[in-house]
């Protein structure tokens, strides 16, 4: 069994692999507090409504703002490698390659197919580029972030030998 941070969930070595692409701790306070901060500006000292709307609106839809940024699951388990709600029999995967941060920004960069499935956090460094043999899916490749680029790389390979 894998233990890993608190983004991915411990899982079986024939289970494959889970993880969540939540947000950093940090971004939680800075969202609110500039959310705070914009309210404060709407609020600029008056009474009645306007004192008690923009917070009441602003910091929950921070909250919610911050919440979705950070919902994207990517798991491999019953022959799929499922990115949110994206789905990707491991059967047509030709190879999987985890790419550091240098290698993410030169898969993406200027000469990026544009073709390409791309899930990409810029607060996640790593990534995993998914190689495709599908003859019937003009889709090249996909390119999902991920924390942990070799585990995840490991777990497809595994997944669709097994298969």
């Amino acid at each position: 069994m894998r233990q890993s941070s608190s983004s991915t969930t411990p899982v079986a070595a024939t289970a494959g692999y889970a993880e969540r692409l939540g947000l950093p701790w940090w971004a939680w306070p800075a969202g609110l507090a500039v959310a705070g901060l914009l309210a404060a500006e709407l609020w600029m000292g008056a009474s009645g409504v306007r004192a008690w709307l923009p917070f009441l609106l602003l910091l929950p839809a921070a909250a919610a703002t911050l919440w979705w940024l950070g919902r994207i699951r990517v798991t491999v388990r019953d022959g799929e490698l499922r990115v949110d709600d994206a789905r990707l029999p491991v059967r047509f995967v030709a190879d999987a390659v985890p790419l550091d941060a240098a290698g993410r920004r030169e898969v993406l960069g200027v000469g990026s197919d544009p073709l390409a499935f791309v899930v990409q956090r810029p607060w996640v460094g790593g990534a995993v580029q998914v190689v495709l043999n599908d003859p019937d899916d003009p889709t090249p490749f996909w390119v999902v972030s991920t924390r942990h680029p070799v585990e995840l790389a490991a777990a497809l390979l595994a997944a669709r030998d097994a298969g």
